[in-house]
């Protein structure tokens, strides 16, 4: 596969492997990467204060909508200082690595303010997708995930997208594009708030409700 201009090839295991020095020293710069997620491409950084903020200047990121964090290991929630709740144990035993993101309690002393929403909790996803895996394991921590378009655009498929709609970041080295190929269309990942007394559905997603409910019958919310 031919990358897009301006984008670094991220398809084959050898084009993974050549990018993961580059990618790590540009996300611990406080550059932001672009990167192809199960899902949608991505955009994301450090989860360092200064990093987010660079985010959320180039995201033009409302105060109220806090990053996600994409994981690749369970043993990465210690590092957060994240706890799983019983119900969200059984919904991460199951379903983790894939398309459901788990809003959890803790991380106070780890993880900015930005990158939690109005009840306290982080949103946090082990992703499946395997360079990306590779990616953070690389780095050895989490890194901030948002969807890779200018507001009212739709999220990126391709990373030629991204770099049509922001080559000034581009050029001027604060964006790095991770060119994975075209992303066939999917289902969001399922977000489900374990903060509270039961866990809640707050937004639908690739996994239905009643197969969340097999490991938490606890479930409130439908999809």
């Amino acid at each position: 596969m031919i990358a897009a201009p301006g984008a670094v090839p991220f398809w084959s295991p050898e084009e993974v492997a050549a990018s993961l020095r580059g990618s790590q020293l540009h996300l611990e710069a406080g550059g932001v990467l672009a990167y192809p997620t199960e899902t949608v491409y991505g955009f994301g950084t450090a989860i360092d204060h200064e990093s987010v903020e660079t985010l959320v200047r180039l995201k033009q990121r409302p105060p109220s909508k806090p990053f996600l964090l994409l994981i690749a290991g369970s043993h990465m929630l210690d590092r957060l200082g994240l706890h799983l709740p019983p119900a969200a144990a059984r919904l991460a035993a199951r379903h983790w690595p894939g398309p459901l993101t788990l809003v959890l309690p803790g991380g106070d002393r780890r993880v900015p303010r930005r990158l939690r929403g109005p009840e306290g909790g982080v949103a946090v996803r082990w992703t499946p997708h395997e360079g990306l895996t590779r990616l953070i394991g690389t780095l050895g921590d989490a890194i901030t995930s948002t969807s890779a378009n200018r507001p009212g655009v739709p999220p990126a498929m391709a990373a030629s997208e991204i770099v049509a709609q922001w080559p000034d970041a581009v050029n001027r080295g604060i964006l790095r594009v991770l060119d994975g190929g075209r992303i066939p269309p999917s289902a969001p990942s399922t977000v489900v708030d374990c903060t509270g007394r039961h866990p809640r559905v707050i937004r639908p997603g690739a996994i239905a409700a009643a197969t969340l409910r097999e490991s938490a019958p606890d479930l409130i919310g439908d999809c």
